[in-house]
């Protein structure tokens, strides 16, 4: 059977979590667990052999004493350090606040990741089914062709707010035959005097009401690995244009998108109805901390993976 690894994004700054705290480090477990010990746990039952974690080398310290050196012990880990000033030489003199996006972080995995992979956000909570589906997908030898295969989780959009506030999601449309023919970011979803709106457009004023069955991308992917090499030069391009704006971002759903379009990749989505949790902002972690303690109660998850 084909090898397969996780590649788990830690790398965001986490600006709308708690100053001076790392939210994908924040303990919700009842024994210290973060949430990344249960997507590993979940990858594990599913068959993942390897482990690669995103990170900044800021961070690479208080990683290794949270979960890095303890996970070392039973799986096969690796690091990668995004960082602002990873650039082609061209752009080497752009300066850069905060990451470059999602599709930068896995740029970041050139040379270490040589195998079909999932990647995932650290700090979300995606269930064992997603895992399974994704490994499943990553092993088969049913795909071919020209274009780049890939997969995907469509979460239930009412199965992923927050209760702390709005989030983003990538809205997704598919064909007859569950394959992904558009997807959208969209920005400031929530619930508004008892409807669920979205704003009309990144920054805008105005709202749209939103469908809450919408399948949504939770930046759960399954990629194989010459996905990362058709990353280099669509950061090459994302820069000549976009270089000059630092809140503009690489983004990963814009990236499938974008190669759905030109005929280049194709993606399948697997309906889940699980329900996702994670921490967006400080204000979530209680409700972390009581998702888990349900899943623990139903036995899907042991008292401790500590």
């Amino acid at each position: 059977m084909k090898k397969t690894t996780l590649v788990i994004m830690a790398a965001g700054l986490g600006s709308r979590y708690a100053p001076g705290r790392i939210k994908q480090l924040e303990p919700v477990g009842p024994n210290g667990e973060i949430i990344m010990d249960y997507s590993v746990y979940d990858a594990a039952r599913a068959g993942f052999d390897k482990i690669v974690f995103i990170i900044r080398k800021d961070i690479k310290k208080a990683f290794d004493e949270m979960i890095g050196d303890r996970l070392a012990k039973r799986f096969d880990t690796d690091y990668v350090f995004q960082e602002t000033d990873d650039l082609p030489e061209k752009y080497s003199s752009l300066i850069r606040p905060k990451p470059w996006g999602t599709a930068h972080a896995v740029l970041a995995c050139r040379g270490k990741v040589s195998e079909p992979f999932a990647v995932i956000n650290a700090d979300d909570a995606y269930g064992r089914q997603t895992f399974e589906k994704m490994h499943e997908f990553l092993v088969s030898d049913s795909v071919g062709g020209n274009k780049l295969h890939l997969a995907m989780p469509g979460f239930i959009l009412s199965n992923t707010l927050s209760e702390s506030g709005t989030v983003t999601r990538a809205v997704c449309r598919t064909d007859e035959n569950s394959m992904l023919s558009s997807i959208t970011e969209t920005y400031g979803i929530g619930y508004r005097e008892g409807r669920l709106t979205a704003l009309t457009a990144k920054g805008a004023e105005t709202t749209k009401e939103i469908d809450p069955a919408e399948r949504v991308s939770m930046n759960m992917w399954g990629c194989p690995a010459e996905f990362i090499d058709t990353l280099k030069g669509r950061f090459e391009e994302f820069l000549k244009v976009y270089g000059s704006d630092k809140d503009a971002e690489f983004l990963l759903p814009t990236v499938i998108g974008d190669m759905i379009d030109k005929n280049q990749a194709d993606c399948r989505l697997y309906e889940t109805d699980a329900k996702w949790f994670g921490m967006t902002s400080a204000q979530d972690r209680q409700a972390a901390q009581n998702a888990l303690r349900l899943e623990i109660e139903n036995g899907v998850y042991p008292q401790s993976l500590i």
